[in-house]
């Protein structure tokens, strides 16, 4: 199974994303096979699930919190993604880690509580420049998905996304991305077992973009994209979802 997955971040008003979402299907449908995401701001859950979920493109949350309801003024509950239109989340996205402190012990309860409420996580991981530097990827990569020993098996899909290659027009190159997906599948089959693990896809995330995409859908353990600023455009982000099929 090929995935690709367009997280739009804090970018794009109604009305922008309703021309891409007209435009996108316009130009490309889901083929057998590969699956295709759409990550809007909460603003626009209901608006993009309106317009793409009935020609087979899921939608994903940025972000949830654990709890289904409570005082937690600006978050967005799991069962609240759901009335929204979702399929499923993103969580430990680079950017929550870096700028808001996301923990690990948070995300294991994020990760069951999106179960609770038959939505998909999507797990991002990965390591700093500084992290590369100093020889830690492969420690930092398994320390995150240490939260699967405590969470079990479950429906999941994985994305690796070296941070120092995102939104900087960098990528990790193809052998480091081999060893870090390669890495990432013998921790999958380690915490969750061959089985589960055999259908878990990881997803490539840092700058991807159509010149790119074809390599990295090369690499063993690549089954698609995690992508930013070329999912922007719906030209762009169609051609990927070309690609993959």
């Amino acid at each position: 199974m090929r995935c690709v997955v367009a997280n739009w971040k804090m970018n794009l008003s109604s009305v922008e994303a309703k021309a891409f979402c007209e435009d996108l299907l316009g130009r490309c449908a889901p083929e057998s096979g590969t699956e295709v995401g759409i990550a809007p701001p909460f603003t626009l859950l209901s608006l993009v699930s309106g317009l793409v979920s009935a020609k087979g493109i899921k939608v994903f949350g940025q972000n949830a919190h654990a709890e289904a309801k409570g005082a937690f003024t600006g978050e967005v509950s799991m069962p609240q993604l759901r009335d929204a239109g979702c399929f499923g989340v993103l969580l430990g996205h680079s950017e929550r880690r870096q700028f808001f402190g996301e923990t690990d012990a948070a995300l294991a309860k994020k990760v069951k509580a999106a179960w609770q409420w038959d939505l998909l996580p999507l797990l991002c991981i990965g390591e700093s420049l500084a992290q590369r530097d100093a020889g830690q990827t492969l420690a930092v990569l398994g320390q995150q998905l240490s939260i699967l020993a405590e969470t079990g098996p479950g429906p999941l899909w994985v994305a690796y996304e070296p941070v120092w290659a995102i939104g900087t027009g960098r990528r990790a190159e193809a052998p480091q991305v081999r060893e870090a997906h390669a890495f990432i599948r013998a921790e999958l089959n380690r915490h969750l077992g061959a089985a589960a693990s055999a259908i878990v896809p990881i997803l490539y995330g840092g700058s991807v973009t159509p010149e790119s995409f074809p390599e990295l859908l090369g690499i063993p353990e690549v089954a698609g994209g995690l992508v930013g600023g070329a999912s922007l455009d719906p030209k762009k982000f169609a051609e990927l979802v070309k690609q993959a099929g």
